[in-house]
This record gives C-alpha cells, sequence and structure tokens, in this order.
C-alpha cells in the first residue's frame, strides 16, 4: 500500500478499468448521408489505451471510417448490475486512422490477438487494422454518477486492479459484517444517526455506502481506505483497518 491523498477514481481512471476489462464495444461512424450508424465489434487497447479495431470494408462501419474517420465507442461493464441503467459504461470519442508506421502496425496487431486469441481474420482481403485516438472521455457509473476526461488524462490514467474482482468482498461486508458498515457510516461518513449501511462498490481508493438515517433519508457516502490499495488481496485488512478507526472514533 501507498498513501496518497485522492479517495476516489477519477473519470479517467474509470474509464482505463472498463474499455481494459472489456472485449466488445459498440462503435459508432457517420454514414456517407451524414447520419450516425452503430455497429457491434470487438477491440484491443494499446498501452495507452488507444483502442484497436479490426475492420473490414465490406461492413457500413469499415466503408464510413474510409470516407470520415470520426468515430466514437461505448463500453460495457462485464457485469451488468440488475437495473440496466446502473450498468457502468464509457464513451470514447476521438478519431480513427491507420497505423503510422510497421512497428505500430505490428504493436496494434500485437493486442489485437492478444485480447482475442485464435484471431484469424487479420489477413482476411478488405480487413484492416484502425487505431483510434481518443479525444474525449464519458464515463458513467450508474443513476447519478458521471464524469468527463479529456484524452490525455485517459491515455495516462490506469486501471483499478481492485474494482474488477471486489464483488466477493462487497457480499461478504453486507452479509457478514453489517454492524461493520454501520460503524464506518456513523464515525467515519459523519452520519451519527445511520441505522443502517450496505457497501455498494470498493476499489483501490474506498467504498461506497449506502446509508439509511433514524429519519428514514438515504444518503450515499464515500469513505476512502487509509492508504491506496494495490490489489484486491488488501480489501480484508483495509476494511479492518476503517472499523478499528471506527470504533476509536466512536469510543
Amino acid at each position: 500500500m501507498s498513501s496518497v491523498p485522492q479517495t476516489a477514481p477519477t473519470a479517467a481512471e474509470q474509464a482505463r478499468t472498463l474499455t481494459e476489462h472489456g472485449r466488445v464495444a459498440t462503435l459508432a461512424t457517420v454514414g456517407g448521408d451524414g447520419a450516425p450508424w452503430a455497429s457491434y465489434l470487438a477491440y484491443a487497447l494499446l498501452a495507452d489505451g488507444s483502442p484497436v479495431l479490426c475492420v473490414s470494408t465490406m461492413a457500413e462501419h469499415g466503408r464510413n471510417l474510409v470516407d470520415d474517420q470520426r468515430a466514437s465507442l461505448c463500453v460495457l461493464d462485464q457485469t451488468p448490475a440488475a437495473d440496466p441503467v446502473e450498468t457502468a459504461r464509457v464513451t470514447l470519442a476521438g478519431v480513427a486512422r491507420r497505423a503510422r508506421d510497421a512497428d505500430e502496425e505490428a504493436a496494434a496487431r500485437a493486442a489485437f490477438l492478444a485480447a482475442h486469441p485464435g484471431t484469424d481474420f487479420l489477413d482476411f482481403h478488405g480487413f484492416s487494422i484502425w487505431i483510434v485516438d481518443v479525444e474525449r472521455v464519458r464515463w458513467v457509473g450508474g443513476f447519478a454518477r458521471m464524469d468527463s476526461a479529456d484524452g490525455a488524462s485517459y491515455a495516462t490514467a490506469t486501471a483499478d486492479p481492485v474494482s474488477p474482482h471486489a464483488a466477493g468482498a462487497v457480499a461478504h461486508l453486507n452479509e457478514d459484517h453489517a454492524d461493520a458498515l454501520l460503524l464506518i457510516a456513523r464515525a467515519l461518513a459523519d452520519l451519527p444517526d445511520a441505522v443502517s449501511a450496505e457497501c455498494l462498490r470498493c476499489d483501490r481508493y474506498g467504498m461506497d455506502l449506502a446509508v439509511t438515517r433514524a429519519d428514514g433519508s438515504r444518503e450515499w457516502p464515500r469513505v476512502g481506505w487509509p492508504q491506496r490499495l494495490d490489489e484486491p488481496a488488501q480489501l480484508r485488512a483495509a476494511s479492518v483497518e476503517l472499523v478499528t478507526r471506527a470504533r476509536a472514533a466512536l469510543a
């Protein structure tokens, strides 16, 4: 663990987490008549998060890119929420292009094959590799949870190593440690009149809670870990430390 003041992921980090754990996206291109055209396709990522596509001019989106390189991709969380509106998603908008040189072409091909082993159509007639230079990012984490980032922030952000693997820990906290979550809500989320608390999600910076107060109103506070986490295995120790701090604060 390493100490940092940040207590929540940035939009760029949220975007990188979703795109690095995804493999398919909806691609929006501009048709010859100026109308939008959406297609479903596989993608991979370069080291800076730039999407790599393998498209064919037999497909409408492939022909569209030849004529107009503006494009956007929408990637959904690979674990959809029970309520579709709550499913996290990210849109990457930018300009698609062919590789600038042989080295970039090789890197893009390698990334695509690593993401989609067994792909055999890269060298088929009419197929080609395209790279999307991301200029704008819009992340939506669910109802009323959204933020934007620019392409530069997205390129330098890193994916969260904890949140994609935290579902089991979240379920365990809610099923077996509701009393501990209530302590955390009362002491560390500044909600002394809380009567119940549920953990909604965890990431490397902290946890999101849903808290019910004595008057029946609801709050959704964020509580940061004492230190940033670098792997899911650290969730237990971080949770225990929050409970220890909460008990000390209420003593």
